[in-house]
Order: C-alpha cells, then structure tokens, then sequence
C-alpha cells in the first residue's frame, strides 16, 4: 500500500499485480493506464472480465472453452469428429488450431498425471475420454500432451486404456523443426529426432 495512493488506485494496483508475469511497476502502469482513459473505456474492460467469468463455462462433449453447451469445434460439421486429439489445457487447442492444419475434434484433460503434485488420472478428464471412445465413431486418437515426463507419462496411460476398445492411438511426431539447423537444435531435440527417424 502506497500511502501517496488512494485506497481505490492502491486497490487496484495490488489487483493488477496478482496477474501472472505482472510485476510492481507494471501493475503501476496498468493502474494509472485505466486512471487515465475514459470511463467507457475502463468499463468496457470491467464489463469484458465479468463476461468472461460469467459466460465461459467447459464444453461438454471435450471440455474445451464454450459459451454454449457445446464449443465451435465440437459443434462444427465440417470436422472430423472421428479423430480425436487429446490435450492438457485449452491454450494447446489454440496453438494446435493457429496451424490451420488441424480439421479433427479435441478432448481436453486439464492437465496431466503428476502423483507428486497430487494429481491422479480421476482429477483429469481422462473417464470421459474413455467414454467418448465407447460411445463407438472414433477411428483415431492422437496424444498432444506436452513432450516431459509428466505429458508422456499421461500419454502412456490414456493409450493403455485405450488400446482394447479398438481405437488407433497415436502421438504427435517430435524432432528437428523444419528449417531449423542440428547445430542450434537442443539434446533433447536431436535425441527425438534420432529416436523417431523414419525412411525416406
């Protein structure tokens, strides 16, 4: 608390500086930003955070973000909804999607297996997955859990449960990136590409 502050602005500082990757001074800058614009303006922002909040809610067919009982992707026809890509969090389905590669359907687990975090295959959506696979249709699941030990671990665990109902499970490819150079590539980077090489 600054006492040269009013009890508001020091309010919202402090609000501003609970946000990840804010600090101090930019929470400073936020405040006076929002101090400086019009009333519109700030309650514009006001008005959006509440929507958010209010609005947004789990799909209920993948758990992605929705507003609606279903989200875009699970909604839309022009999908493949017989191909299934697992994620741990929504913010993978964004940069999945900002590929324009991706026409398949999405199931997002919130995480991933980490007992010694005190996360269990039953505090992720992994049941539902399961369920999804059951209800029959899917042809194909695909792992895009992060490439770690506690993404792999999930991966391995999912395909275990899945590969007696019949269902394809396969997982994103990983190696050197195209137009990148071995040189600059990292050990892990070149271990997977070594690992995963495929003939010509």
């Amino acid at each position: 608390m600054n006492p040269a502050y009013t009890e508001s602005l020091n309010r919202l500082i402090e609000e501003f500086g609970r946000l990840p990757g804010i600090g101090a001074k930019t929470a400073e800058r936020l405040a006076f930003h929002v101090l400086k614009t019009g009333a519109d303006e700030a309650l514009a922002l006001a008005n959006a955070i509440a929507d958010v909040k209010k609005n947004i809610h789990q799909c209920s067919v993948c758990f992605n973000l929705a507003e609606s009982e279903t989200c875009s992707i699970c909604s839309d026809t022009r999908r493949d909804h017989g191909v299934i890509c697992v994620v741990e969090q929504s913010r993978d389905v964004i940069s999945l999607e900002k590929t324009g590669l991706c026409r398949w359907v999405y199931h997002v687990l919130g995480g991933h297996v980490a007992p010694l975090e005190g996360v269990e295959p039953g505090d992720l959506t992994i049941n539902a997955l399961v369920k999804r696979v059951r209800a029959g249709g899917i042809e194909e699941i695909v792992m895009a859990t992060n490439p770690n030990l506690e993404g792999d671990g999930t991966a391995l665990y999912i395909g275990s449960l899945l590969r007696p109902l019949n269902v394809k499970v396969t997982r994103l490819a990983r190696g050197l990136p195209s137009g990148g150079t071995i040189e600059f590539a990292s050990g892990n980077i070149l271990a997977d590409a070594i690992q995963g090489r495929s003939a010509l």
